[in-house]
Parts: structure tokens; C-alpha cells; sequence
């Protein structure tokens, strides 16, 4: 049993590499290293550097594996605004382009690592798999269109499939692993108080209990434990749900989190308010409920021991 992991040298890729082999399965690799760092690699496991539209590769790549859990892309959903060729190009025709070598190479095995941007700025306080979709960013969009493309695939050749959608993934499950997202709330703040520079809460006038914007954050070593019970259980024959989300169901606050890294870092810092950013929801969380029933999947860490990961694995040179 080998399953191959795309982008496995990015953040949440190098989680995943290391959840399969903590959990003794043989694990494979590829990416172009276009976002994902080299340090991040796992010197014992196969390595290939190449972009999944290069079919050849992806399909040499594939040899000998069982399946493949799917997180190489393209993930800057603002960015996807200006870029949205670039976006559906390493997003939706590199997953064609993945599932022809698949065919070929008579895998029928795939977690895919969608995101709950399909479902835009939804009504719900509390996003189900029933939510309806609603993506407002190609980043959203091209999601989306994979998990069609993974159902009409299924229809023409076999292949066994599930995605999980989530929202903010952070922290650490490993000190030499960090996110290095400029876009990310974890890593502006972790960033901002290494230089000796302090915060900013956009927003404190939300209806929430304390004024500021409600998410679900997820810590990326849970979220690698999904990709892994997800995996065992396709292979295993069993029928999944064609989507799942991986949420808390209650969501963490910004200033929630501005607390918790005080506590954690030592550094005592009062954030700058600013206004509201555009289109910022007042709260959006999902529920996890169906992962759970189905992967034995559940948050388990909380605020502080999500900050507290994330800033001991972050560069302080």
C-alpha cells in the first residue's frame, strides 16, 4: 500500500507525508516546488519534481501506488482574482491531467483536498455538506470543478474517491514544517511579533461576543490524520460520502486568537484596530459531523496549542 501524495513538499503536503508514515504507510511524492520547499521533504521518500500537467512524470510517478491523496494546486483564493488562468490551469487541468495517468496506471484511489471557498460567503452560521455551493473566487470555483470532475470520472472508469473541505488550516505537527503563507492570519502574526511589530484586528464592530470575526480553524496535524483515516478507508473498499467538512462546528474569534498568541509568546501587545475588509463574514463555521461518523475525525487542539505549534515551528532568524 503506497499512496502518492501531490505537493507533498507545501505545508499541509509535508503534514500528510508525515501522518501515512507515522501511521506505517509507504508514502510517495510530487511537486514542481513552486510554493512547497525542498527542506520540507522527507529524505526516505520518493521524490519526484515535476508539474502534474506533465503527464509522463505524473504517470512514473504513479507507479506501484495504491492512490493518491490530491493537494498540489494552485490556493490563493484573492490572488485567484487577478490570476484566474493561472488558477484553473494548476488547478483543473492539472487534475485532468492526474486522473488520465491515474486511468492509465490503474489507480482507482483519491482523497481530494478541496476547501470550503466552494461555498463562498454562505447564509448558514453553520456550513453542512448540504450547504449549498456558492464560490466567489476562481480559487473557489476551480475546487469545485474538481470534485465534478472526480464524480463524472468515477462514472466512466473505476475510482473510489472523497474530498474534505476545510477552512483555515494552522499550527504545526512538526518544528521544522511551518506555514510561510503571506495570507495567513497564524503566520501574519507570528510574523509581525518577530519583527517587534504589533498586530491588527480588521473589524470589531461583527455580531459576535466580542466584536470581531468568528472561523473555523483547523490544526493542520488533525487535518493530515483525515487525509490518512480517509485513505485506509478507501482502500479498505469502503463507500465514503463524496464530500466532507472538517470544522468545530463553534469557530475561534480573531481576538480569541490575538489572546492566545499574547499567552503563548510572552509578548505583551495591545492589536491596532481597523475597519471591516470586504466581504469579510461576520462567522462562518462548519461542522464536522459527517468526518466524524465516517473518518473518526475531531479538532483536538485548542487555541493556545494551536498558536503555541505554530510559533515554535516559525523562523525566528
Amino acid at each position: 500500500m503506497t499512496w502518492l501524495v501531490t505537493g507533498g513538499a507545501g505545508y499541509i503536503g509535508a503534514h500528510v507525508v508525515r501522518a501515512f508514515r507515522a501511521d506505517g504507510i509507504d508514502v510517495a511524492v510530487i511537486d514542481d516546488l513552486s510554493s512547497g520547499k525542498a527542506e520540507f521533504l522527507v529524505e526516505c521518500v520518493p521524490f519526484t519534481q515535476a508539474n502534474l500537467l506533465d503527464t509522463d512524470a505524473t504517470r512514473r510517478a504513479l507507479e506501484g501506488a495504491t492512490g493518491v491523496v490530491h493537494l498540489g494546486g494552485f490556493k490563493y483564493a484573492g490572488v485567484s482574482v487577478e490570476r484566474p488562468l493561472h488558477t484553473y490551469t494548476q488547478n483543473v487541468s492539472a487534475m485532468v491531467s492526474l486522473l488520465a495517468a491515474m486511468e492509465e496506471q490503474g489507480v482507482g484511489n483519491i482523497v481530494f483536498s478541496s476547501s470550503a471557498g466552494v461555498y463562498g460567503t454562505p447564509k448558514d452560521e453553520v456550513v453542512t455538506e448540504q450547504t449549498a455551493p456558492d464560490p466567489q473566487s476562481p480559487y473557489g470555483e476551480s475546487k469545485l470543478i474538481g470534485e465534478w470532475l472526480l464524480a463524472d470520472q468515477a462514472k466512466a472508469a473505476p475510482l473510489n474517491h472523497t474530498s474534505l473541505r476545510y477552512f483555515n488550516v494552522v499550527g504545526s505537527g512538526d518544528p521544522t514544517v511551518y506555514d510561510a503563507s503571506p495570507y495567513n492570519l497564524f503566520p501574519i502574526v507570528c510574523d509581525l511579533l518577530t519583527q517587534g511589530k504589533v498586530p491588527q484586528i480588521y473589524g470589531t464592530d461583527h455580531p459576535t461576543p466580542d466584536g470581531t470575526s468568528v472561523k473555523d480553524y483547523v490544526h493542520v496535524a488533525d487535518l493530515a490524520r483525515a487525509h490518512v483515516a480517509a485513505a485506509r478507508a478507501l482502500d479498505s473498499g469502503k463507500t465514503l460520502e463524496p464530500v466532507y467538512n472538517l470544522g468545530s462546528g463553534t469557530g475561534t474569534s480573531v481576538r480569541e486568537i490575538m489572546d492566545a498568541a499574547r499567552r503563548v509568546t510572552g509578548i505583551d501587545f495591545t492589536p491596532t484596530e481597523g475597519p471591516r475588509r470586504p466581504g469579510d463574514p461576520s462567522r462562518v463555521v462548519a461542522s464536522g459531523e459527517l468526518a466524524a461518523r465516517d473518518l473518526s475525525w475531531k479538532n483536538s487542539y485548542t487555541v493556545d496549542e494551536m498558536f503555541a505549534t505554530a510559533w515554535e515551528a516559525w523562523p525566528k532568524a
